[in-house]
């Protein structure tokens, strides 16, 4: 019987694996599967090694460095020493996991990586170690496979696996009813991000922009998106005298109703190019992050669908920029400019195109189904 073990590193990972799973025991259900993850792969039929809460702590903390060395040597010596799986299948969480990609390797361990770390946006020097390391990249951007194979790194390209795994769009008199909204109103949403620190260095600017407009536009209607990890408590702080409803844990329904939207960048800009729902991006941190930021990064466009489409399709508005005079001017462009509108929408539709139709999970799993074979 083959083994196949499997490296995640946060929820996100644990989902993409999990439907990886799902798709290789359709081929072959014989393959016998281990892993780091969480709830997900667990319910898939993957036997934990671990679970994930140890690596989905962020920053640089001696415990938080201690915990990540500690888990890093028990999983080598585990998959070297006695596991010894004929493949190890690494699903995005870079740091970590290219840190044992190395060890792999040394011990004659076949090993793949599905959503590869983003050397194309910054720490490109990075795919030198994927090159040395790693058996074959299922990346999931169409540009990456010319990248990594212009390095002579086998490739597959699997297709983005929002694309097959976003919910279909939301039913907007409904979704207007259930939270009190006025289906005679465009609706504009608020993302501030999932980190306490961005909502530190964003969420102000963004409440005081949706006031502006609303002071401005009467007919317009804001709602702010209350990430799932975040406590209650970080929100009210900044929250407790808006007016603006808040919608929690409905991040997808939301983006796909608005008329438009104020993100900080990350996922959620793919995920609503992928609804065709018109955006902004408004990004900021601390200035010596920033600064080191401009020293690492290998492309100037910050979010996902500029960058596949390698054009400005979605206005960036970044760092000493973020005001909000800026930010209403776009906003009121993309919902007042009836062509500037129109074509906003036709360009993300392009950029969803390009992500092509191949269900990414099922590509993957096919391409570890035949090295397992």
């Amino acid at each position: 019987m083959k083994k196949l073990f499997i490296v995640t590193g946060e929820y996100s990972g644990d989902i993409h694996a999990s439907h990886v799973v799902k798709a290789l025991r359709s081929i072959n259900p014989d393959i016998e599967i281990e892993g780091i993850g969480g709830e997900n792969l667990k319910k898939a039929g993957v036997k934990l090694f671990s679970d994930q809460k140890k690596m989905g702590a962020v920053g640089l903390s001696p415990k938080i460095v201690l915990d990540h060395f500690t888990l890093g040597k028990r999983v080598v010596d585990y998959l070297t020493k006695e596991y010894k799986p004929d493949l190890v299948l690494l699903i995005d969480y870079g740091v970590f996991n290219l840190n044992i990609s190395k060890f792999l390797k040394r011990a004659g361990i076949k090993v793949f990586y599905y959503i590869p770390p983003q050397v194309w946006a910054s720490r490109k020097w990075r795919i030198n170690t994927i090159k040395k390391n790693i058996d074959e990249v299922l990346c999931i951007f169409p540009f990456e496979k010319e990248m990594y194979e212009s390095y002579g790194i086998k490739t597959h390209y699997c297709g983005h696996p929002l694309v097959s795994q976003l919910p279909a769009r939301a039913a907007r008199d409904e979704f207007f009813e259930k939270h009190g909204l006025d289906k005679n109103k465009k609706l504009v949403s608020i993302f501030p991000g999932s980190r306490v620190f961005e909502l530190k260095y964003l969420m102000n600017v963004f409440i005081k922009t949706a006031e502006y407009l609303h002071k401005k536009h009467p007919d317009l209607q804001f709602c702010v998106s209350h990430a799932p990890n975040l406590s209650d408590s970080v929100y009210d702080k900044y929250l407790k005298n808006s007016p603006f409803k808040v919608i929690k844990g409905e991040n997808q329904a939301l983006l796909s109703v608005s008329d438009a939207l104020i993100l900080a960048s990350g996922t959620v800009a793919l995920e609503a190019c992928l609804y065709q729902t018109p955006m902004i991006i408004a990004y900021r941190g601390p200035w010596q992050f920033y600064l080191i930021y401009l020293i690492v990064r290998c492309i100037k466009r910050v979010s996902l669908p500029n960058i596949i489409a390698d054009k400005y399709i979605v206005p960036e508005i970044l760092q000493g920029d973020v005001n909000v005079n800026k930010i209403s001017y776009e906003i009121e462009k993309l919902l007042f400019d009836k062509e500037y509108r129109t074509k906003n929408i036709s360009e993300l539709g392009e950029v969803k195109a390009l992500l092509s139709d191949k269900i990414s999970s099922k590509e993957a799993a096919k391409v570890i189904a035949q090295a397992l074979s």
